[in-house]
């Protein structure tokens, strides 16, 4: 028996007979794929919808976690302000003018000492008396020379005024009243030259006082009572003329061209509290080729806390310039020279190069590199880098 296994089914044209059920089942199973495709990338976009907004969430939150995490860095706007100038030096103090006091005769046994160091004296007063037995005996026998003297002028101009009245009368020739006369002129001076011995010896013996050559300060005394002294003896006493002091501080060079005579300054003993104010008089006219330095010595008037051979600290005045101000501490330097870190706008630490100037007990002047209208970084520069973010804050809050 033949069966025909093939499965006759009419086309449907235009209506026109029965519908094919398998083509139906084929375009159903078309229809649901392209829906599971469109499922499947509409889940996919909203994948990674959700992925940017995730991780965009988590790029603002890191940068809000940087921003937190930036360092705290304390700033100051200087500004420009007057600076007055200022020149520190140190030095000994001294006697303007120093007078040393020696023995200007012969010398001898030192008998009294009449002052005592810190004593005030003035001009020729007597400082020392030395021993003048001998140069006493010597006056006295030089005054009866003296009177020897005289009496032997007085008898020659005797014997030539009883010439003078013979010789009209014959009795005596002329030629004996030309002599009686050299007799007489001899006699005279002989009487001035006993007079000019004892004047000798009256300023001998007055020069072995040890007498003041100004009005002054007594500084030293290096006699005593008993003392056998001499022209080699040397220095007796120290005075210092009118107890006016000085300050010698040596300088720089460039200090030294930044001031000039009368220019004042203030100068601190050691030890002392107080200052006491002064004037330049004197500025050494060389420089030292060793250490380029110079002095400068400041007139003083007499305190007791001014003692000689003291050290002391001056701060002398050398005008003023108007300059932003910063304090030591803002400022760095390297191989490069010296600069500060500035932060801009958007809150960024750059390297700003600077050159200092002025130098004062309130900071340091600017003399190039800032307009004073910048934020700067006061302390903790040395560990910031160029470009770093930080979060300032302004001094003092």
């Amino acid at each position: 028996m033949n069966f025909d296994s093939r499965i006759d089914a009419p086309a449907d044209h235009g209506g026109d007979g029965a519908r094919n059920p398998l083509l139906e089942v084929d375009d159903e199973d078309r229809r649901s794929k392209r829906w599971l495709i469109v499922s499947a990338v509409a889940g996919v976009l909203a994948m990674i919808a959700v992925w940017f907004m995730v991780h965009k969430g988590d790029g603002a939150a890191e940068a809000e976690k940087g921003k937190e995490q930036a360092p705290v860095i304390t700033v100051v706007t200087p500004g420009r302000a007057t600076i007055a100038g200022q020149i520190t030096g140190t030095g000994t103090l001294a006697a303007r003018r120093e007078l040393p006091v020696g023995i200007p005769g012969e010398g001898g046994q030192v008998v009294r000492v009449l002052v005592e160091p810190g004593q005030w004296v003035g001009q020729g007063q007597v400082l020392a008396v030395i021993d003048r037995s001998v140069q006493a005996q010597q006056q006295v026998s030089q005054s009866a020379q003296i009177q020897v003297a005289r009496a032997n002028a007085d008898l020659a101009q005797a014997n030539y005024d009883r010439a003078l009245k013979l010789v009209g009368k014959g009795f005596i020739s002329k030629a004996d009243v030309d002599r009686l006369r050299a007799t007489r002129d001899g006699a005279v001076a002989q009487v001035r030259v006993a007079g000019a011995q004892l004047g000798v010896l009256q300023a001998q013996s007055r020069r072995l006082n040890v007498v003041a050559p100004a009005a002054g300060l007594v500084l030293e005394r290096r006699v005593e009572p008993g003392q056998v002294v001499s022209a080699g003896s040397g220095v007796l006493f120290r005075l210092a003329k009118g107890g006016e002091m000085e300050l010698m501080t040596q300088l720089s060079e460039v200090d030294l061209a930044n001031i000039g005579q009368g220019v004042t300054a203030e100068v601190t003993p050691v030890g002392s509290a107080r200052s006491f104010s002064g004037q330049i008089w004197q500025i050494a006219p060389v420089i030292d080729p060793a250490s380029r330095q110079g002095t400068a010595r400041i007139a003083l008037a007499y305190s007791p806390e001014l003692r000689p051979g003291g050290f002391a600290t001056a701060v002398i005045k050398s005008g003023s310039v108007v300059a932003p101000m910063l304090p030591e501490s803002a400022i760095l330097s390297d191989a490069q020279g010296s600069y500060v870190f500035v932060i801009d706008k958007d809150n960024k630490a750059q390297r700003r190069p600077i050159k200092t100037g002025m130098v004062t007990d309130n900071g340091i002047a600017i003399s190039e590199g800032l307009s004073g209208d910048e934020r700067v970084v006061m302390r903790a520069g040395g560990f910031l880098q160029p470009g770093e973010t930080v979060q300032p804050r302004a001094a003092g809050k």
